[in-house]
């Protein structure tokens, strides 16, 4: 195919890969398929499945009750894990619990009661809608204002726009370090300074930037935050969420979800809630130990690989991406719809289409690539650095080349059909 990079050039940065060897790590069941939706849901490992088994059969089979004493403090351990591997912060401030949502709810519930007298919450307009709706559910009990600072659909939230709307009637901002669908990532410690500098704290969502992209939680002087395991981190389908609350702000903070796993002495069974005055203050109830226990082997390799040598591979497998569409999809209608510079993004990409829904559906039906689709007309394209190779997107960016050229989407219903 002529223009843009030869394939060979992709061969060559394979063989160079220091990465490449983790991808035998994880299940690839269809080897022809290649696989660009790893910031939604990322690749079993291959050791997960040996992993839940000795869980099932040594630890529910044959220790049934009394093998609580090495589960029930799973949660912690796993924090204290991505804490120092993955997030950048200190022993004693991360806890694996509940879902992000959740997660989301307790910290905002809890950072909103510590700013009485405070009466609006800040967040970006374009942020993921979960997260939307849980602060107007908030807002809405609590009579508070919820302001959707404007923001860009492709270069994300402008820190000018925010500096703006920050003032001391601000009682807390949330943002996503990487837009989940842009890629477009976020200054962590400007935005910090900027929330400090009118006495409020921002509650970051790092669903699409942990495992990917470094995080700093205690250098950057962070307050709070929340996130996936799912996607980067390869903890399986719905696998349990992560907060992070900063150590000199846990004892000031009450979650509003009072349950017996944050209760001081819990198994003392007393009348009344005395929450513990760590971390663990911010669980509820007994955790899905299966569920934890799949974190384990993907969390492992995130070790092994370590993340700076994560993003600087997937800074290239961007870049790669963003130089095949530029040469070969602008004239078939496509344009970046992602941050120019590959330092301001993620590790995913998103091209614009007015057809993007029904061709992310003809790629996953009749070319056997997966990537995809988020409103209102962008393909996101998001290759895994443990586990997607350069050539990989070559091939994927030259199949959606035959597809887009040929027009064989057309025959695909326009309407969006689902929602993921």
């Amino acid at each position: 195919m002529e223009g843009g990079i030869p394939r060979a050039a992709a061969e060559e940065l394979d063989a160079a890969d220091p990465l490449a060897a983790f991808r035998e790590r994880f299940v690839i069941a269809d080897p022809e398929l290649i696989y660009l939706d790893g910031n939604s849901l990322g690749r079993m490992p291959t050791a997960t499945p040996d992993h839940l088994r000795a869980v099932l059969e040594e630890g529910w089979g044959e220790g049934l009750v009394r093998s609580w004493e090495g589960w029930i403090d799973w949660g912690s351990r796993l924090g204290d894990r991505l804490a120092e591997h993955v997030l950048g912060a200190r022993p004693g401030e991360v806890v694996v619990s509940d879902s992000t949502s959740v997660n989301l709810y307790k910290l905002a519930g809890a950072a909103l009661e510590a700013a009485p007298g405070r009466g609006t919450v800040l967040m970006d307009a374009e942020d993921f809608p979960t997260n939307r709706y849980v602060l107007q559910g908030l807002a809405a009990q609590r009579g508070l204002r919820l302001h959707q600072v404007p923001s860009d659909l492709d270069g994300g939230i402008d820190l000018r726009q925010l500096r703006s709307a920050l003032n001391r009637d601000v009682a807390l901002v949330v943002l996503s370090l990487v837009s989940y669908r842009s890629g477009a990532l976020l200054d962590m410690a400007r935005v910090n300074e900027l929330a400090r500098s009118v006495g409020t704290r921002v509650l970051w969502d790092l669903s699409h930037a942990a495992g990917a992209v470094p995080v700093e939680l205690a250098a950057t002087g962070a307050d709070l935050a929340v996130g996936c395991t799912y996607k980067y981190l390869n903890g399986g389908p719905g696998s349990p969420a992560y907060l992070y609350v900063r150590r000199e702000l846990q004892a000031r903070l009450r979650q509003p979800i009072w349950g017996w796993f944050g209760q001081r002495e819990q198994f003392r069974m007393g009348p009344n809630y005395d929450p513990v005055p760590g971390v663990e203050r911010f669980l509820v109830s007994t955790p899905p130990l299966l569920s934890l226990a799949a974190i384990d082997p993907g969390l492992t390799l995130v070790e092994q690989a370590g993340v700076e040598r994560i993003r600087a591979k997937g800074l290239l497998l961007g870049q790669l991406v963003s130089e095949l569409a530029a040469a070969w999809l602008t004239p078939l209608g496509f344009r970046s719809a992602s941050p120019s510079a590959a330092e301001r993004r993620g590790s995913h990409v998103s091209l614009y289409h007015p057809d993007a829904w029904r061709i992310c559906q003809t790629l996953a039906a009749d070319a056997k690539v997966i990537c995809d689709y988020r409103t209102p007309d962008r393909l996101r394209i998001g290759p895994s650095p443990l586990y997607t190779r350069f050539t990989e997107i070559w091939d994927a960016m030259d199949r959606l080349r035959e597809v887009a050229d040929r027009r064989t989407y057309l025959s695909r219903p326009a309407g969006l059909a689902r929602v993921t």
